[in-house]
C-alpha cells in the first residue's frame, strides 16, 4: 500500500454500495428520458433482447418499454458488440465512438482464433465483410457462409467473428423492438447510422463517464468494464482532478468530487434487475452489490438468471413463467421486505406488461431459460 492509499479516507461497503446504487439510478427512481439514462450509464447489457427493458423499468420513474423501442426503431439507440465482447444497447453517439475506443480489446480477441485463420488477409475479409452487409444486412451464417467461399480453408466461425471484430457490426431491426421477434441481421453502425464513426474519445473523458456512471471505482474495475488493460496512466493524468479513496481491504478507489456518495444508513428499497445487468458486471470486485456468501448463485453454468435487490444488495433470483412472478430470495427476508418486494414486484410488471394477469409468490425459481 503506498502513502498516499494508506492516507485515503475509507469507504465501507455499504456506503460504497450505496454511493454506486445511486449513480446507477438505482437508489431511486429517476426522471431521465430513456436515451438520456442510456447515455448516462454508458449502455445497457443486452446479450438478449428484454434485459435493457428491465434495466430501465428498475431505474426510471414513468417508463414505458415504447419509449427504448421507439428509439431503437428510429436509429437513436443501437444493439452492438462493445464492452467485454458482450453485447450492448448504446445511443448512436456512444456507438460510433465507445467501439472505438475497445477496439484494442477486439483485437486481442482476435489473436484466439489465430489457427482458425491461417492464411486470411485480414483487412481483405474486413472489406468484403463490409460489402456483404452493406449490400443488405446479413445472419451470421449468412456472412460465414459467404467468407467460407472465399477462404475455404478456414474455420467458419472464426471467419465471422473476424468480421464482427474488424468492423463494427449492428443488430438491425425489429430485432431488439419491444413485443416483437426477428433473427438477428447484421449491418455496420455507419451504414444503419447513416454517418461515420468518430473517433475513439480520449481515454480521460471516458475514465470520467465511468466513474459519474460505476464509481468510487478502482483501476481493475474500469478495467473489468471496458474488457482494456494499461489504464492506470490515465488514472494518474487524472489524479489532480478525481478524488482518493479505499475500501476495507486497502484498495484504492478513484471518484469524482462532487459525485453523489449518500449515507451508508441510506434506504435502498427492492429493485427486479434482469440477467446481465450493467451493476452486476462492471466491477474486478463485486462485493459492493454481491455478498460472498452469494457469489454465483445467480449463475448457474453459463447461464445467468434474473437478481433481485434487498437492501442494496443482491438477494434472490426471480422469474416470470406461467402467468406468476416467482421469486426466490437467498435467505430469509422479514415481513416487511417481503411486503416492499411484492409491492415493488406489482409496479415492474404494472409498468412491462400492463393489463396481463400476474400472480406473484415466493419459491423457487425453475432453473431454464430466462423468459
Amino acid at each position: 500500500m503506498t502513502k498516499t492509499t494508506a492516507s485515503a479516507p475509507v469507504l465501507g461497503t455499504r456506503a460504497l454500495n450505496r454511493a454506486t446504487l445511486d449513480r446507477q439510478l438505482l437508489l431511486r427512481r429517476s426522471g431521465l428520458s430513456a436515451k438520456a439514462a442510456v447515455g448516462h450509464l454508458l449502455g445497457l447489457q443486452a446479450q438478449n433482447v428484454k434485459p435493457p427493458y428491465h434495466a430501465l423499468a428498475a431505474r426510471l420513474d414513468g417508463f414505458a418499454p415504447e419509449a427504448l423501442s421507439e428509439l431503437m426503431a428510429d436509429r437513436e439507440v443501437v444493439r452492438i458488440v462493445t464492452m467485454r465482447s458482450t453485447i450492448h444497447t448504446h445511443t448512436a453517439e456512444d456507438c460510433l465512438t465507445l467501439r472505438p475506443f475497445v477496439q484494442p480489446a477486439r483485437d486481442r480477441e482476435l489473436t484466439h482464433f489465430r489457427k482458425g485463420l491461417e492464411g486470411v488477409d485480414l483487412d481483405r475479409l474486413a472489406v468484403l465483410a463490409r460489402e456483404l452487409v452493406e449490400s443488405e444486412p446479413r445472419t451470421m451464417k449468412q456472412l460465414r457462409e459467404a467468407l467460407v467461399a472465399q477462404w475455404p480453408d478456414a474455420d467458419p466461425q472464426a471467419l465471422a467473428v473476424a468480421a464482427r471484430c474488424k468492423l463494427p457490426l449492428v443488430q438491425v431491426t425489429p430485432r431488439g423492438l419491444w413485443g416483437r421477434s426477428g433473427q438477428v441481421a447484421l449491418t455496420t453502425a455507419e451504414h444503419w447510422l447513416g454517418r461515420p464513426a468518430g473517433p475513439a474519445p480520449a481515454p480521460e473523458d471516458v475514465v470520467l463517464r465511468y466513474l459519474a456512471a460505476f464509481g468510487p471505482a478502482s483501476v481493475k474495475d474500469m478495467q473489468s468494464w471496458a474488457g482494456l488493460t494499461r489504464l492506470r496512466e490515465t488514472f494518474e493524468r487524472l489524479r489532480p482532478r478525481l478524488l482518493a479513496l479505499r475500501d476495507e481491504s486497502g484498495v484504492e478507489l478513484f471518484d469524482l468530487p462532487d459525485a453523489p456518495r449518500p449515507d451508508a444508513d441510506t434506504p435502498a428499497p427492492p429493485r427486479f434487475l434482469p440477467e446481465f445487468d450493467n451493476l452486476l458486471l462492471s466491477h474486478a470486485d463485486r462485493t459492493r452489490v454481491v455478498p460472498k456468501e452469494y457469489r454465483g448463485r445467480s449463475w448457474q453454468g453459463n447461464q445467468a438468471y434474473r437478481t433481485l435487490l434487498v437492501d442494496g444488495f443482491l438477494a434472490g433470483v426471480w422469474r416470470l413463467t406461467g402467468g406468476e412472478l416467482v421469486v426466490e430470495p437467498f435467505g430469509k427476508l422479514t415481513r416487511a421486505q417481503r411486503e416492499d418486494v411484492t409491492a415493488e414486484g406489482e409496479r415492474m410488471l404494472a409498468t412491462l406488461h400492463p393489463g396481463t394477469p400476474y400472480d406473484i409468490r415466493f419459491g423457487t425459481v425453475v432453473r431454464g431459460q430466462p423468459s
